[in-house]
């Protein structure tokens, strides 16, 4: 079975060996030890020490999820130089390449606090320890926050950025793109539902799905050099999905292969998607669009394993400082909205400042405000006094003035509710997803939730 009980994802013996010293991504040679090993879940990590070290940690959790079946054992290094501002900054950085490949978001949770628990073990109790993650390492990170981020607890703060949850607009887009293109599946390959994402046997590659997409929308050719059907998919797709044409094949891949990896690696062949009731809008022919759509509903019980591996109740009580792009393409920033009304009351009112920028960008901002956020991050935690978005703004120069990157914080900015961006189902628009007492009852059910 592919589900089981999260008992399982609970951290466990630090390491197998200690950590070895390797080579550290060239920004920071010279500048910093680094650490590779291996722990007892196999999740492969990494591990700098700056030589001029404040004493604080940041423990970072990578976005995705990568597929595979095992631990990566290059992921955390390249995140480790992928981040390395944050070591630059003087903080010790500690980054778990997950036990495996594919969903899971409390396994990954898990994984994270093990590798903190590692470096507490060799480098001694850090004088702080705050928690960063980018993308889909922003819903692990925040899961790592209500876990393990209680009072008095080993994690002082976090840092969110780029952070999503998302599902149900990867979920339109799979059934609008069948709906105009046909040909995923086409006519004449085996059919399947389109909530499996892809069929478990299919040998289907990224170049394959791209050149799928290609061929129905004229994806990433001149507009001169499209067809004039083409050109209409294209832009019925992107009108009804929301979906920038930029980032139009990485959703599709999400949609595809990641749908794959949940329905039938962790879900046992459950379907937990559902688009009934759903009215789409913005096409040439919404009428003919909506009758001809597929729809599904979705297996209760399967709805039930993925909210407990990665809904949010909103329970807090570490501070919380977020970053996000307003014109991210892949975690749209209405996504922040979302955490917003997750984290409720005092929850809300005392632990979360959310910035946001007028960058383009998903995978990775400005040097300058990663520097800031996690200053202002720690000063904050250091005494006591919430930051504002304003505040945060102002204090992005001085790091500029060493990084040139660039600060392009906008203040007042406030997104709109993630309902104005994807699609709400019937029912399903409320938030928090998963409130604390449903998460404490699923909890005590055995076989809930996404097995580590």
């Amino acid at each position: 079975m592919v589900v089981g009980a999260l008992t399982g994802a609970a951290p466990a013996a630090p390491a197998t060996d200690r950590p070895a010293t390797t080579a550290c991504p060239t920004a920071l040679a010279e500048k910093a030890t680094c650490y590779t090993g291996q722990d007892t879940n196999g999740a492969y990590y990494a591990i700098a020490v700056p030589n001029h070290w404040n004493g604080s940690l940041v423990v970072h959790a990578h976005g995705g999820p990568d597929l595979g079946d095992g631990s990566d054992p290059t992921r955390s290094l390249d995140d480790l130089g992928r981040w390395a501002v944050m070591v630059d900054q003087g903080y010790a950085w500690a980054g778990s390449s997950y036990r495996r490949g594919g969903y899971g978001t409390r396994m990954a949770a898990a994984d994270t606090e093990n590798v903190r628990r590692l470096f507490v073990s060799e480098f001694g109790t850090p004088k702080r320890t705050y928690v960063h993650g980018q993308s889909w390492g922003g819903d692990v990170s925040a899961k790592v926050v209500e876990e393990y981020g209680r009072k008095n607890g080993p994690y002082d703060g976090a840092l969110l950025t780029s952070g999503s949850r998302g599902y149900d607009y990867r979920v339109d887009l799979r059934v609008v793109y069948q709906y105009y293109c046909q040909n995923h599946p086409r006519p004449t390959e085996p059919q399947y539902p389109l909530w499996q994402g892809l069929r478990a046997d299919s040998t289907m590659t990224t170049t394959g799905l791209r050149a799928r997409l290609q061929e129905c929308t004229g994806y990433a050719s001149a507009p001169q050099d499209r067809t004039a059907l083409q050109q209409r998919n294209l832009d019925d797709i992107r009108a009804v999905t929301k979906i920038p044409e930029r980032t139009l094949e990485s959703h599709l891949r999400f949609a595809t292969f990641t749908f794959r990896d949940i329905v039938w690696s962790r879900l046992g062949g459950r379907n937990p998607f559902t688009n009934e009731g759903v009215r789409y809008a913005g096409s040439h022919d919404d009428a003919a669009l909506n009758a001809g759509v597929e729809r599904f509903p979705a297996d209760p019980t399967a709805v039930r394993d993925l909210s407990y591996d990665s809904d949010l109740t909103g329970k807090v009580a570490i501070p919380v400082l977020t970053l996000h792009a307003i014109d991210d393409p892949t975690a749209f920033v209405e996504h922040e909205a979302a955490y917003r009304a997750t984290l409720q009351g005092a929850h809300r009112d005392r632990y979360l400042v959310q910035t946001f920028t007028e960058e383009h960008e998903h995978s990775q901002l400005s040097d300058s405000e990663y520097a800031d956020s996690i200053t202002a991050l720690d000063t904050w935690v250091r005494t006591g006094r919430k930051p504002t978005p304003a505040s945060v703004a102002a204090s992005c120069a001085a790091f500029d003035r060493t990084y040139g990157t660039g600060c392009f914080y906008d203040p007042g900015f406030h997104p709109s509710s993630y309902a104005s961006r994807v699609l709400a189902r019937p029912g399903a628009s409320e938030w928090p997803a998963m409130s604390a007492v449903r998460e404490k009852a699923w909890s005590r059910e055995a076989g809930v939730g996404i097995a580590p």
